[in-house]
């Protein structure tokens, strides 16, 4: 058994997923991986049927969609309770250079006391991947990635790196979130009480079917729905915040109202609607934290 396991999990993204094993399986610092299946149907299991025949991953299973929260929440919680020492998270369509692993492996020995590292994370043309940029404070994200090690506060999923001790203080993330906001929601908790760095000499490709993030003014109708989850999720993180977190949630919300008026294609009111429903969600929404 290695120190570190790399959780991933995955959805109907077979082809990204082999991909994804692939790299693992050629990192320069060994890792052990668990894939967390959340119900796949396009034939996930049998294509990994040699990879877990011959013990080179651990394969779960729940039996239903848990959602990328739910997902990540189960895989963690298993990678800390088999023992291992640091837990790498990741989608299934996160590509780490081969080298990513070693390069977080450096910054823990040089870094000493941490909350959480994050790797750079390009898009597949090379440039940033915007959607997975950290955040220096609450509402600033990273423009310059010339030094070392960046201070951060908050990261995505895509190749996320906690020591298992961290997990253990802090819990794991919400399941209840389902999509969105999991992983600022993560590491928010962590940062507020460690020190956390993006590792810039750690890369990872995130291959995206764009460059752009969420938004609920251009996205198609039949998406429309889940964002309930992203305006109910990003409440509870915001109102943490206090007075600050409170203020920033108004000026966004004011943005993208304007932004469905606007530029909307189509469904305005039920694009706003879901917007100010998940929103007032939000202020009722109390998961418990759970921890391993």
């Amino acid at each position: 058994m290695n120190d570190t396991a790399a959780v991933v999990v995955t959805y109907n993204r077979c082809e990204l997923l082999l991909e994804n094993m692939q790299c693992l399986l050629s990192q320069t610092r060994a890792t052990d991986i668990i894939v967390v299946d959340n119900g796949s149907t396009d034939g996930t299991r049998e294509k990994l049927s040699e990879l877990i025949d011959s013990g080179r991953i651990a394969y779960i299973n729940p039996g239903e969609n848990l959602g990328g929260a739910g997902g990540f929440q189960l895989g963690i919680k298993q990678a800390v309770l088999r023992g291992y020492e640091y837990v790498w998270i990741m989608d299934d369509d996160c590509m780490p250079a081969p080298d990513a692993l070693d390069k977080l492996m450096q910054a823990d020995a040089e870094l000493g006391e941490y909350g959480f590292l994050s790797s750079k994370v390009l898009w597949r043309d090379g440039n940033i991947c915007t959607m997975n940029v950290q955040r220096r404070t609450l509402t600033k994200p990273v423009k310059k990635f010339d030094k070392k090690y960046i201070p951060v506060v908050m990261a995505s999923f895509v190749s996320l790196f906690v020591k298992a001790s961290v997990i253990k203080k802090e819990g794991l993330p919400i399941k209840e979130f389902f999509i969105w906001t999991d992983d600022w929601e993560y590491t928010r908790r962590i940062s507020r009480k460690y020190p956390c760095y993006l590792v810039t000499d750690s890369v990872v490709v995130h291959k995206s079917k764009s460059n752009i993030g969420a938004n609920i003014a251009n996205d198609s109708a039949d998406r429309l729905e889940r964002y309930n989850y992203l305006y109910r999720n990003d409440v509870y993180l915001y109102r943490r915040e206090g007075f600050k977190g409170f203020m920033y949630e108004c000026v966004r919300l004011t943005a993208h109202f304007f932004k469905i008026l606007l530029k909307a294609p189509d469904n305005r009111r039920k694009r706003i609607k879901i917007m100010f429903g998940g929103t007032k969600a939000g202020f009722g929404f109390k998961p418990e934290i759970e921890y391993v």
